[in-house]
């Protein structure tokens, strides 16, 4: 149902991978949870989708042919990939206790791979990933003295050595063979005393060729730490072989940080940060440099593959520059890619020193994106100031826009013809923009705080924002063809979760409410609204204990006119978009974490708008599709990860066929595309009908809990023509819709006052629209997706119950305690009020005095109940007390 299709942006913390050759021009990246293979010169992506987390490096062979990625946190592994077709080859999964790595290395011969753990102690693992184990064929942990080590690369001729480093710390590694000892760590010492200057931390370390088993580190002054194997002293002293390092001497190589350091050839390749690459022999003459690429600070050097190439070999009709040297000969290497931490990648062709820029990409958060309503456009804004408008078809920059000081981009929108743009900024700035060429139009600094949201009516003639301090502001397009402020006003005292515009069906003009996460929908008087006077129309509380994180106008699927909205419980709720009323309660998606975004995915051009229509919503990391009508079908609704750091925004195209969302701090966009023929066949294969909520119950249709369900229907029957009644008895396939709210009980959910009104309005008034009557009963199929829509998600948890003790009680021997006393005055007064006589009747029910759970004529002996209540309740409650003693529950 849904299809990675392409992704914009990349994560600049995971240098790109230059895996060119005489077939291809292809750079490997990471964006998010996924790695790309990108023909720059086609302009073609090939997704590589397995990770569950964000990647956090990668590696490859000498050869091009096979590559690494890996990430880490829950659920991490290790992917071996075969990058000529995109087909991954072997996974190590739950790697390093599941908590992933940090760094990794793939050997030349692409036999081993090597990785560093994320955990502390951090442990190094040897790999054979040709062979079908779980298991590495060495490991050993790293002292923590040592620090966190962040690199790793193997010796280029010997499998056998590789080499770790952290800012501090260079830590040299050896094995013998599968069979035969462990991995064997050396840590030669080093401090600025050693040659009386200042050592700088340690950025990257690599391996000279054989024979001379040096090892260069590079450092954040410059220079270039040179390791030279310790020499043999007799009967106890090393051996030819030996790891042992220790080091020589320190060479300063340039005046600026070096942040990269790597091998192309016979020669010595650094980056620093001011975003010059330079080349050295292996003694560290220098011998050429790349300083006019204009571009951030280095973090990866990467060289296309051409075993036939040779510097001795060259044509004289060459474009190569002259080397550094007297000599001034011919300088050749092969073509390279350099990765910066500004999110730049550029091609260097060395002949003719030509320079290529592939990505220009934002290198902080994106958490601004919106589609063009007209145009296959796709507007992403970032923290870096950067606004950036897609062809997302062509797959091509239309335009850019860098605002000045760089201002943090938070929220855009585009308006109802896609001729203008609202950007909102950190610094609660909002500038309109001209769409085509974002030239500014206007602007307004009247907030202070973060614009959070912004959004146009369907006809531009309001614009409304939210921000940080819980305040909204409107602006108008008056009869003069300018933007002018309208109003502000801070009718929530809570985060504004949402904000959408809406259509009044009768005058046709535009509607606005913000929802908040003080549970308060509020809909404001735009008509009545004049400068500096923006007036509310309502004020309505739609949560008692649930809170609202997202608003969307259901489309009309259905007769009736409603708001959908999504709660932290994983329940989606529709309202009457006229009287604000609750009239459906359904199960929404529960992959995780509740549904955080939603988005009605436009109808397809040509179609009838009230069929076939679809619903994007995003959870915490993940995104999704949903069939409408809501109904509460689990097998009508699918997801997949998104984002492993979170998805921060969420927008459809014009057309219905593409969803594109943002992860924020991963800086990356994700454009998906929409399959709705898959996900009706999903939605069949789940059954018709009652099947799917069959499914729900526990034990399904043949379990125990159905039976005892039928009956308590039945059950109800009776209770509502009489307990004592001596006539026949009269079957029915319904009951009376004042017997729900007991059988809800008696399947052990137990409802508020409000939680019970909602689903008795949500019965009765069924069938109002389309007969004008009340329904007064309800059927057994009927009340079972009730009950299932209905009842909490997850069933009542038992960190509820204790972090409610922990808020109101005070320690006793390691438990939270309440006062008895204060405790009965808190269930009175919290929440929904209860009179003395409603909370005595239950607790002495509860207690087991009253097991029938009724009293006749409604009378109690209050002295005699209060006694009871003394007797079986300490002078302070524990929620371990309260939970089995009262309600019956084992936490």
């Amino acid at each position: 149902p849904l299809n990675l299709e392409w992704t914009f942006g990349l994560n600049r913390k995971v240098p790109c991978i230059d895996l060119s050759d005489g077939n291809r021009t292809v750079i490997l990246y990471a964006a998010a949870n996924v790695a790309l293979l990108y023909d720059f010169k086609h302009n073609v992506q090939k997704i590589l989708q397995g990770h569950g987390n964000s990647i956090s490096c990668m590696d490859c062979s000498e050869d091009k042919r096979w590559v690494a990625t890996g990430d880490k946190g829950h659920g991490s592994c290790v992917i071996i990939w075969d990058t000529y077709t995109g087909i991954p080859v072997q996974t190590i999964f739950s790697i390093h206790d599941d908590a992933g790595v940090v760094a990794l290395s793939m050997s030349p011969d692409a036999k081993y791979i090597v990785t560093l753990s994320a955990t502390t102690p951090q442990t190094v693992c040897l790999w054979d990933w040709t062979e079908s184990s779980d298991e590495p064929l060495h490991s050993i942990d790293i002292h923590p003295t040592h620090n966190l080590q962040t690199y790793v690369t193997f010796h280029p001729t010997n499998n056998h050595h590789f080499v770790t480093n952290s800012e501090s710390q260079v830590l040299f590694h050896s094995w013998v063979s599968r069979e035969s000892g462990t991995l064997k760590q050396s840590a030669p010492f080093l401090s600025d005393t050693n040659f009386n200057r200042a050592v700088g931390l340690f950025s990257q370390t690599i391996f000279i060729d054989e024979p001379s088993r040096r090892a260069f580190t590079a450092t954040s002054l410059g220079n270039i730490v040179v390791w030279d194997p310790e020499r043999p002293n007799g009967k106890n002293g090393g051996t030819v072989g030996s790891e042992q390092k220790r080091a020589l001497k320190l060479v300063r190589v340039k005046d600026r940080s070096l942040t990269c350091l790597t091998r192309t050839q016979d020669l010595v390749v650094t980056g620093d940060t001011a975003g010059h690459v330079r080349f050295y022999d292996n003694q560290l003459n220098l011998i050429n440099w790349y300083q006019d690429l204009k571009v951030g600070m280095v973090t990866g050097v990467s060289f296309r593959f051409n075993p036939a190439f040779r510097a001795d070999r060259i044509p004289e009709s060459n474009k190569y520059p002259d080397d550094a040297t007297i000599a001034a000969k011919t300088f050749a290497v092969n073509d390279f890619v350099v990765s910066t931490k500004s999110a730049e990648v550029i091609r260097v062709e060395t002949d003719g020193s030509k320079v290529t820029l592939i990505f220009n990409e934002h290198d902080s958060a994106v958490n601004a994106i919106a589609a063009s309503p007209i145009k296959p456009w796709l507007c992403v804004g970032s923290h870096s100031g950067v606004l950036k408008v897609w062809d997302y078809i062509e797959k091509k920059v239309v335009v850019t826009r860098v605002f000045e000081n760089r201002s943090k981009v938070q929220s855009v929108a585009y308006n109802h013809n896609g001729l203008q743009l609202a950007v909102g900024m950190t610094s609660g700035l909002v500038v309109i923009l001209d769409a085509i060429s974002l030239v500014e139009e206007a602007s307004f600094h009247y907030a202070s705080d973060v614009i959070t949201h912004c959004s146009f009516s369907h006809n531009s003639r309001y614009l409304a924002t939210a921000d940080g301090s819980f305040t909204t502001s409107v602006f108008i397009y008056d009869d003069e063809k300018q933007w002018k402020y309208l109003g502000r006003y801070k009718a929530h005292y809570d985060v504004i979760q949402d904000l959408s515009f809406g259509i009044d069906l009768d005058s046709n003009q535009p509607r606005l409410l913000t929802l908040g996460k003080d549970r308060v929908l509020v809909e404001y008087n735009l008509s009545g609204s004049h400068k500096d006077d923006l007036k509310l129309l309502s004020v309505e509380r739609i949560e008692q204990s649930a809170l609202p994180l997202s608003i969307e106008w259901y489309p009309p699927v259905t007769k009736e006119s409603f708001l959908v909205i999504g709660n932290d419980h994983f329940k989606m709720k529709l309202f009457n978009s006229t009287t604000k009323m609750c009239r459906k309660t359904l199960l929404g998606p529960t992959y995780g974490s509740p549904v955080r975004l939603m988005s009605v995915v436009p109808p397809a051009p040509n179609t009838d708008p009230s069929t076939n229509r679809l619903l994007a919503y995003a959870t915490d990391n993940k995104v999704g599709l949903q069939l409408l009508p809501l109904d509460g079908n689990p097998h009508r609704s699918v997801s997949t990860i998104a984002h492993p750091s979170g998805v921060s925004r969420l927008t459809c195209s014009n057309n219905g066929k593409f969803i594109f969302t943002t992860g924020g701090k991963d800086a990356s966009v994700h454009m998906w595309s929409i399959n709705q023929t898959s996900l009706r066949s999903v939605a069949a294969l789940g059954g018709e009908d009652l099947i799917p909520f069959y499914g729900l119950l526990e034990g399904g249709r043949d379990g125990e809990m159905f039976g005892e369900l039928e009956n308590y229907f039945y059950f109800a029957q009776l209770r509502s023509q009489g307990l004592n009644a001596t006539e026949e008895r009269a079957a029915s396939t319904v009951v009376q819709l004042d017997q729900v709210p007991y059988l809800m009980r008696a399947l052990g959910f137990y409802p508020s006052e409000q939680e019970i009104e909602d689903m008795l309005n949500e019965v009765k008034f069924s069938r109002y629209v389309d007969s004008g009557e009340y329904v007064d009963t309800i059927n057994l199929g009927s009340f079972i997706k009730l009950y299932i829509n209905h009842r909490p998600a997850f069933g009542l948890s038992p960190d509820e119950i204790c972090n409610a003790f922990d808020i109101l009680g005070r320690q006793s021997g390691g438990d939270s305690a309440v006062d008895r006393s204060e405790l009965l005055a808190i269930l009175q007064r919290k929440g929904e009020h209860m009179t003395e006589h409603e909370l005595a009747e239950c607790l002495t029910s509860l207690l087991g005095f009253h097991p029938e759970g009724g009293l006749d004529g409604g009378t109690m002996d209050y002295e005699a109940a209060s006694k009871d209540l003394e007797e079986a309740l300490p002078e302070f409650v524990t929620a371990n007390l309260f939970a089995s003693e009262v309600l019956g529950l084992n936490l």
